[in-house]
């Protein structure tokens, strides 16, 4: 078993590798690169950076559908008959969208290890516990996009006639098959601009965990500006990375966009 976990993590290397745009074999810094600061291996700062960008990926695409998740659900308790429901949904909101992001990545990697912690010493066990700072920045902007997206979502719904339920039910669906074949397609396309709003937003707050000690593009670039005392280059360098980043997002948010409509095109 050992033996398949070590193929499959070379394999999974070789892929970060091979389709590196910046430190791979066709990467522009291995390319364009090669004697400047930014060249890869020992010479320059390019694979520390290459990470930083692998890193700030991963972090905003697995908070994206956790984050969904938790609005979608938020939201459904926002319109719901129970009153309770309510009140947890709208208290959830009002602190995560009121608390700046930054004090919530502190609240959720030092509170989650005091926690943690105090569980433990309840227990009898005296161990030192330390959140690892990808899956802290991961809950701390998670919890922050479902507040802000359980509104879009919510107004999306509010959209949605009250007939389209109905029409559900009369073709005999239960709920759970009307809200997946009948009301969530209308829900993407109707939220979908401000859920693209917020994938710009959460793509930028993933430059807040640099202050945890992730290795994300703003950490990475900041190390290299101290060491290389050469701020303005590197830092410049983040605002490109981030800049091609936001444009790359625009380009697939329209194709989602399109093919959203592709139905209303076709009437």
């Amino acid at each position: 078993m050992s033996g398949l976990f070590s193929a499959l993590s070379s394999f999974w290397a070789w892929i970060g590798y091979a389709f590196d745009p910046l430190c791979g074999p066709v990467g522009l810094f291995r390319i364009f690169a090669s004697d400047t600061i930014v060249a890869c291996g020992d010479a320059g700062w390019g694979d520390e950076i290459a990470f930083g960008v692998k890193v700030t990926i991963s972090l905003a695409l697995v908070t994206l559908p956790v984050g969904l998740v938790l609005g979608f659900f938020i939201a459904l308790a926002l319109q719901s008959r129970d009153k309770a429901l309510r009140t947890a949904a709208g208290i959830y909101t009002t602190i995560f969208r009121g608390l700046p992001e930054l004090l919530t990545l502190f609240i959720v990697y030092y509170g989650l290890q005091m926690a943690i912690q105090s569980m433990l010493a309840y227990m009898g066990v005296e161990e030192r516990i330390e959140i690892n700072a990808f899956f802290a920045g991961m809950i701390a902007l998670s919890v922050v996009f479902s507040s802000y997206c359980s509104e879009v979502l919510l107004s999306a719904f509010r959209a949605i006639p009250k007939g389209q339920y109905e029409a559900g039910d009369a073709l005999g669906f239960h709920r759970g098959r009307t809200m997946l074949l009948i009301i969530l397609p209308q829900l993407i396309r109707i939220a979908l601009p401000g859920l693209g709003n917020l994938w710009m937003s959460l793509l930028k707050d993933t430059a807040l965990v640099s202050v945890i000690g992730l290795s994300d593009i703003l950490r990475q670039t900041g190390v290299a500006a101290k060491v290389s005392k050469e701020a303005f280059f590197f830092y410049l360098l983040a605002c490109c990375l981030f800049l091609v980043l936001a444009m790359l997002s625009s380009i697939g948010i329209g194709f989602i966009d399109r093919w959203t409509k592709r139905s209303e095109v076709r009437r």
